[in-house]
């Protein structure tokens, strides 16, 4: 699915504009980039969370070349689904589980 295919998901929900979709799809976007930047976790129940981990400096190696190449300290985005939402896509495991 693309950011247009939700446009159109969330647009043909009630009598809302194509503009009026794209605004709430952009502003949910931005919400959850905003709160990622300032350090924010964010839960949204029976779907997930999604928070930042900090990567520490190491020493890596081009492929290509063999050489050492030193990989600074990082931040990465990091989406850890609900149980809910791993059941939904795995039924036959939650069946298991049951």
């Amino acid at each position: 699915m693309t950011k247009a295919d939700l446009v159109e998901k969330v647009t043909g929900l009630g009598d809302l504009t194509r503009r009026d979709g794209e605004v709430i799809v952009e502003t949910i976007f931005g919400s959850v980039i905003g709160a990622l930047q300032s350090g924010d976790k964010i839960e949204i129940r029976g779907f997930g969370s999604f928070r930042i981990r900090q990567r520490n400096p190491r020493i890596g190696r081009n492929p290509k070349t063999g050489e050492r190449v030193e990989v600074p300290a990082k931040r990465v985005p990091y989406f850890k689904p609900s149980k809910e939402l791993r059941d939904l896509v795995n039924p036959d495991e939650a069946e298991k589980a049951s």
